[in-house]
């Protein structure tokens, strides 16, 4: 049942399988009134078009968004060819229409080309994007129909395969299934644009699922409804999402880092986890730890652990061989349901 929305005692991680339609935001509002806390964001817009992982910070977990950026993301899209929309997917409005390459059809070429697109380029993002240019979101201009001018970014497409070729036989649009492994900051909407300029044909994209977030996959997600009814047990271990090492503290030193300050790094032993799998990890507080053999990096965050809960993140100043305070949360944040 729905609760009132204020401040609570929460602070945790979930991971919700955004269903198309919602925009990321309408998420934020419905986890708002499941868990009563008004102290809610998400970590990745997804499109309202788009459907799968959208990882989500509930009370004082929030203040780990900073953290939670720039990692790798995964998607199964399907790209139309024979029609561009000036959203660039199945969304806008049709702008240009053209005749389809039979090229496409051709299961060899289509491979090819699509294995082609792997590595480093730059990408100019779609101008119905939440980009900010002089504090204004680009999406927001279009609709006033003032157009921003954005310039490209730097992208790398770490994996990409073609999955299905669909409407050869002329019954359906001309349709390839991709799977992506893009990094932070890509978006697959300009992707597919670009992918039907380079064959001489208008494209959009028809329907896009995110797999996953850095380490958060689609096994650990939960739909809207099953978290209205298990709360708390959808909770994530934010160690996972954060991809960084950790350490755990002693009494002394939890209350020394509750009062932000630092740590010699000799104080410290550094964890990592054996496997980024959540299926082999049988429970959050013991299961696939080791001590880490490297010695810290400068400016390295590493996530700092005390009574099974985050209690801060920290990083390393070389200069000093010591861990200063970057963010100190006086509610830990949940690890999941050993937690519970």
């Amino acid at each position: 049942m729905a609760k009132k929305r204020g401040t609570t005692d929460l602070s945790l991680m979930v991971a919700v399988d955004k269903p198309s339609g919602m925009t990321s935001h309408d998420v934020v509002n419905r986890v708002r009134r499941i868990f009563g806390e008004r102290r809610v964001g998400h970590t990745g817009t997804l499109d309202p078009l788009a459907s799968g992982v959208l990882p989500v910070c509930i009370g004082p977990a929030t203040r780990l968004d900073h953290y939670l950026v720039g990692h790798d993301k995964s998607y199964v899209v399907s790209i139309v060819f024979g029609a561009a929309t000036d959203t660039d997917d199945a969304e806008g409005a049709v702008i240009r229409t053209g005749e389809v390459p039979d090229e496409v059809f051709d299961p060899f070429f289509a491979s090819a080309f699509v294995a082609s697109l792997v590595g480093k380029s730059k990408q100019l993002p779609p101008v119905y994007s939440a980009i900010k240019v002089g504090g204004k979101k680009a999406c927001d201009e279009a609709r006033r129909g003032r157009i921003i001018d954005l310039t490209p970014r730097d992208i790398e497409v770490s994996t990409a395969e073609l999955l299905g070729i669909w409407g050869a036989d002329g019954t359906e649009p001309a349709r390839w299934d991709v799977a992506f492994t893009v990094s932070a900051g890509t978006y697959i909407r300009s992707l597919a644009r670009d992918m039907g300029n380079a064959l001489g044909c208008p494209a959009h994209v028809g329907a896009l699922r995110r797999t996953a977030v850095g380490a958060i996959a689609l096994d650990e997600c939960v739909s809207l409804e099953t978290l209205e009814d298990i709360g708390l047990a959808a909770a994530l271990d934010p160690l996972r999402a954060l991809g960084c090492r950790f350490a755990y503290l002693d009494d002394a030193a939890a209350a020394r880092v509750r009062n932000g300050n630092p740590l010699p790094a000799r104080a410290l032993s550094l964890c990592e986890r054996r496997s980024s799998d959540a299926a082999s990890e049988l429970c959050a507080c013991t299961a696939g730890v080791r001590e880490s053999c490297k010695p810290p990096e400068d400016d390295e965050i590493v996530a700092l652990v005390y009574d099974n809960r985050v209690i801060a993140l920290y990083a390393y100043r070389a200069d000093r061989d010591q861990f200063a305070s970057r963010c100190v949360f006086p509610i830990g944040v949940i690890r999941g349901y050993c937690d519970l």
